[in-house]
């Protein structure tokens, strides 16, 4: 059996592909009504259209969701919490399913994992995908990083799915970076197109802001070819382009003045915060990160941010 804590669309949606293989999956919700909504109607809100499999066994209880395997579908700023108030998860292979920079500590998803439960064997999941896709069965490709190959191994045949190809490394820094860091880019590209910048605008920023991504990876013992991979290049792909991501789209209204509803979570906004302070301790030059810093902030206007972008010294590519 795998266990899912987390019910939000993301966590549903990989039940919903894990239990299309006929494995017993195990979703945790923290609030019982919406387990039985879940359980009454085989439906999660969150995922309007998707039937959930029988396989799949709702909870809210949270010591009847523990399994060998866990996946961790929670937000990024919400993992150390879940991992402290449990620490019945000692142990256990515990699978991150989010993307970001932690505040404060400026760790990533596995780091975090390994900070407060040293014991279990830490892994991430990442890479493009969207969870309407994937509860749809529709074909994605994502990268599983684990830095023991065996257990690399054992788990990637566990996730296998009909839809999903899984793809593994050992990188398990440079799978943190690119889910992480391609977030903040997706937000500078979404600004860009929604105060009407245009699409080369996009383009640039997207470039651009993978050399900040590999730059920030290397300094930190990150390997280049992840990058290049799903979970970065393929992961900023896809962010940046589409209104089904919630940065991309929060993006959006900060470049056409809307308002953002503060009830959906925008993992790059604290993310682009903590890697700035960690770019700044470590002296690596992140120019699109710290123009997003400062709109956030209210220190830039739009405008303003690009002609400090595009007046930057020249140089090689």
């Amino acid at each position: 059996m795998i266990s899912v804590l987390g019910a939000g669309a993301f966590g549903t949606a990989l039940a919903v592909a894990i239990a299309r293989n006929d494995n017993p999956v195990t979703l945790w919700a923290r609030d019982p009504s919406a387990t039985a909504l879940m359980q009454d109607t085989r439906q999660n809100p969150r995922l309007p259209g998707v039937s959930l499999p029988e396989s799949i066994t709702f909870t809210s209880d949270f010591s009847a969701a523990l399994s060998e395997v866990v996946l961790l579908a929670v937000p990024m700023q919400k993992l150390r919490s879940l991992l402290q108030e449990h620490p019945e998860l000692a142990g256990r292979t515990l699978v991150a399913c989010c993307k970001g920079v932690e505040l404060g500590t400026q760790l990533g998803p596995v780091a975090v994992i390994r900070d407060v439960l040293p014991d279990a064997i830490p892994a991430i999941l990442t890479g493009p995908s969207f969870a309407a896709d994937i509860a749809r069965g529709l074909p994605t490709a994502l990268t599983l990083a684990v830095a023991d190959e065996t257990a690399g191994k054992n788990l990637q045949r566990r996730l296998k799915s009909p839809n999903i190809r899984v793809y593994r490394t050992t990188d398990t820094v440079g799978a943190e970076l690119g889910g992480a860091l391609k977030n903040v880019i997706a937000i500078a590209c979404g600004i860009a197109i929604g105060a009407g910048l245009g699409d080369s605008a996009r383009a640039a920023l997207m470039t651009r802001g993978y050399a900040e991504m590999q730059r920030m990876a290397r300094a930190l013992g990150a390997q280049p070819e992840t990058l290049s991979g799903l979970s970065g290049f393929g992961d900023l792909t896809l962010t940046c382009a589409s209104e089904q991501s919630r940065n991309y789209r929060f993006g959006l209204s900060l470049g056409r003045g809307e308002t953002f509803d503060p009830t959906v979570t925008v993992e790059g906004a604290a993310t682009a915060r903590a890697a700035l302070d960690r770019a700044k301790t470590m002296n690596i030059e992140m120019p699109i990160t710290a123009a997003v810093v400062a709109v956030l902030d209210g220190d830039l206007q739009i405008r303003d941010a690009m002609e400090m972008l595009l007046a930057r010294p020249p140089k090689e590519e």
